[in-house]
């Protein structure tokens, strides 16, 4: 009998791998015996994803893939024929009011956020459902399960990828195929570092930011490979089409500071 969580013997690929929470779910993986093809447009940071895991002990290989673009799906699928785990975590963010948000900067967000996991799913399903086993875990977030202020295009987004895990996983229940998202709080990654560093007062930012959640903190990407690391495994045979809240919190209810 594997331990409990163990992905030995089985093939993940993780789009957006290259940093933040995808890079830590690679690393993850590859920890529990994956091998992993670490995708990303970003070559830098997924080949130091890659190095990461080679440290470690662990195997994987770098992946070139740009989530809009049909002819790196064409081609990554050619390198890549078959996973048993796919992780669709590439996306991007922005700020802004329906007011605010202009045509094209919902066409670029969707393009990543939800074309982006549609095409990746439509490229290496079809594969599972053939072989009759498979595990995908999509990246959505809180605003997937709620609206956020001044996040109008993100959130929308966020919540297209919740309905398309959960007609996805209707679709192919009877497959062997689970589809499942997880909908993360506020996380302490590199681009919310990075966004700190325009506040005149990054450390204050960061105290606020801490402040509005439940617990007083951000939730750390480890924490958010771990639960993909359960909806992936074997022991969450019985889950699908589930959006896993992991947001310290935030969903349960109105905190009194937020």
């Amino acid at each position: 009998m594997s331990s409990p969580f163990s992905l030995a013997g089985k093939c993940a690929l993780v789009t957006g791998a290259g940093s933040g929470i995808g890079q830590a779910i690679a690393e993850l993986f590859a920890r529990v015996g994956a091998f992993v093809w670490v995708a990303d447009v970003n070559e830098a940071g997924a080949q130091e994803t890659v190095a990461h895991i080679r440290a470690a002990q662990g195997t994987a290989e770098f992946l070139r893939l740009d989530v809009a673009s049909d002819a790196d799906f064409t081609s990554a699928l050619a390198r890549v024929p078959a996973v048993d785990v796919l992780v669709c975590n590439a996306g991007i963010g922005q700020v802004g009011t329906l007011l605010t948000t202009s045509v094209a900067d919902l066409e670029r967000l969707f393009a990543v956020n939800v074309y982006g996991v549609f095409r990746t799913m439509k490229t290496w399903m079809p594969g599972m459902v053939e072989r009759g086993r498979g595990s995908v875990v999509v990246l959505a977030s809180t605003a997937g399960l709620e609206g956020l202020v001044d996040r109008f295009g993100y959130s929308v987004s966020k919540h297209a990828v919740v309905g398309m895990t959960r007609c996805a996983a209707l679709d192919h229940a009877r497959t062997g195929v689970r589809v499942n998202c997880l909908c993360p709080g506020r996380v302490e990654t590199p681009f919310v570092k990075s966004r700190l560093r325009e506040y005149p007062d990054p450390e204050a930012a960061y105290r606020e930011m801490c402040s509005t959640q439940a617990q007083a903190r951000m939730g750390r990407p480890e924490e958010i490979a771990a639960a993909a690391l359960f909806l992936a495994s074997d022991e969450a045979g019985f889950v699908t089409g589930a959006a896993l809240a992991v947001d310290g919190g935030w969903t349960a209810g109105m905190f009194p500071q937020r």
